[in-house]
């Protein structure tokens, strides 16, 4: 996300946990904004759609009830629809992604990306959240998993700007350094 749309997204990301802040709702609107995320970053098509100036708000706004379905948070809703006329739904996954980091720094989360040759499974994933709690003290660990066969073996894990590479890729990387170095 570059600078200026971190600045343009910010106070949106910050009036949507002040929103559901003063409605007790924090944990279900960030869990609408997670699923939301995922959505957007599975379907292109979406995001694009959202992104187009050409197409009108009353067309987004469809698509958004849609997606949200009648059961969905009002605030929420209310406040993708305000995106909509105010000409930033474009911005809806930098805010949603600014939002969920301002939830789990009010929780005192961390959330770690976890990057491995092969899906891990949920003892291993419960190993790695374990870890990354000791490592950084944290109330709770949120993972973000992804699979990157190129990896070889073992996994990356980053959390914020560090980053613990214990994959067999990335040993034969610092290998061929050492062996350059020579």
């Amino acid at each position: 996300m570059n600078t200026a749309t971190s600045e343009v997204s910010a106070p949106y990301a910050q009036a949507l946990l002040s929103i559901a802040q003063s409605k007790d709702a924090v944990d279900e609107v960030s869990n609408i904004a997670g699923e939301l995320l995922s959505l957007l970053k599975a379907s292109d098509e979406l995001s694009e759609f959202l992104a187009n100036p050409i197409t009108s708000g009353e067309a987004k706004k469809g698509v958004l009830n849609q997606v949200l379905g009648d059961g969905a948070n009002q605030q929420m809703k209310n406040f993708l629809m305000l995106l909509v006329d105010r000409g930033r739904i474009y911005l809806a996954e930098p805010i949603l992604q600014q939002f969920q980091a301002k939830v789990r720094e009010l929780k005192q989360a961390v959330l770690a990306e976890v990057i491995s040759a092969v899906e891990l499974s949920d003892e291993q994933k419960e190993t790695v959240r374990q870890k990354v709690q000791r490592m950084t003290e944290a109330r709770s660990v949120e993972l973000e998993t992804r699979v990157d066969p190129d990896l070889i073996g073992g996994v990356i894990i980053q959390i914020g700007s560090q980053v613990l590479d214990a994959s067999i890729r990335g040993q034969l990387r610092r290998i061929g350094l050492q062996l350059g170095a020579s």
